[in-house]
């Protein structure tokens, strides 16, 4: 009597991966501001600046202060950004756990500061004087937390893969 074998492939859970771009992108935006308002003087420089990539850098300019529409913007286009990097991360980490999920999730985040400050830049000009600890530490903490609450939240499930 012969056996069969089913080889069985891990799938990515896409609520968790949502979940967690929700939840690390209201806490990047939290940390960049409360380090913006310690060390550059205003909260509201983040908002603008993320609000820029849809609105143009006209939103950028001197005092930064408090803006309803352009903080409406800058949490959608955070929020929207963060589901996509963290479903990006999913994608690659999903099969390897908690510890990996972390220190993977900080090394892209990196990454994406060093893409976002170094090369976006090209793009959206007005990036390049933000190169700074605040916002390379703030994508290091979003990486962290995205895949470690992406690890946290999955729920592991299993396909079939044909032979």
């Amino acid at each position: 009597m012969s056996q069969i074998k089913v080889k069985m492939r891990q799938v990515v859970d896409w609520s968790a991966a949502v979940w967690a771009g929700v939840i690390s992108g209201i806490i990047f935006l939290v940390i960049s501001m409360l380090l913006a308002a310690i060390y550059i003087g205003s909260p509201w420089v983040i908002t603008r600046l993320i609000a820029s990539v849809v609105m143009g850098s006209g939103v950028l300019p001197p005092p930064a202060t408090f803006d309803l529409t352009i903080f409406i913007v800058s949490v959608i286009v955070q929020l929207l950004l963060s589901i996509a990097f963290a479903c990006i991360l999913a994608i690659i980490f999903h099969r390897w756990g908690l510890l990996v999920g972390i220190i993977g999730g900080a090394i892209f985040g990196l990454a994406l500061y060093f893409i976002n400050f170094y090369t976006f830049s090209i793009i959206f000009p007005w990036f390049f004087p933000m190169r700074s600890w605040i916002m390379a530490l703030s994508h290091v903490v979003f990486g962290a937390l995205a895949g470690g609450i992406y690890e946290a939240l999955e729920v592991e499930e299993f396909v079939p893969v044909e032979e």
